[in-house]
């Protein structure tokens, strides 16, 4: 029955299934004009979204872990290399073990590696 409608050029007026769809979608468009309208009022616009404080704590125990690695194997390195005049053997070893144990130290903390079979029980 729409499709006589239109065979016979009276594209003008749209049939009756179009015309209920139209202001179904009309009433649609308004209501989530609407919403949206009351969800962007509550948000404050003078306030950026702030990050989850949770994941910059996390990330900021995982570089400490790390640079705390290297920081105290290079110290250790330094120390031997003034006590034993090696220079600069125990500086480049300890650098080195220090970077690995930071490295292993954040794999633990981020919970990719299980932690050592050593630890005690919890």
């Amino acid at each position: 029955m729409a499709d006589d409608a239109r065979e016979k050029g009276d594209r003008e007026r749209p049939p009756g299934d179009e015309a209920a769809l139209s202001a179904r979608l009309k009433r649609l468009g308004e209501q989530l004009g609407h919403i949206h309208a009351d969800h962007s009022s509550e948000i404050n616009p003078q306030q950026p979204p702030s990050a989850d404080p949770s994941a910059i704590a996390r990330g900021f125990r995982l570089s400490t872990e790390l640079v705390a690695g290297v920081v105290v194997g290079a110290a250790l390195g330094w120390v031997l290399d003034r006590l034993l005049g090696i220079a600069p053997w125990g500086m480049i070893v300890f650098l080195l073990l220090g970077f690995v144990a930071g490295v292993l130290n954040v794999m633990r903390a981020a919970g990719v590696v299980p932690s050592s079979p050593l630890d005690p029980k919890r």
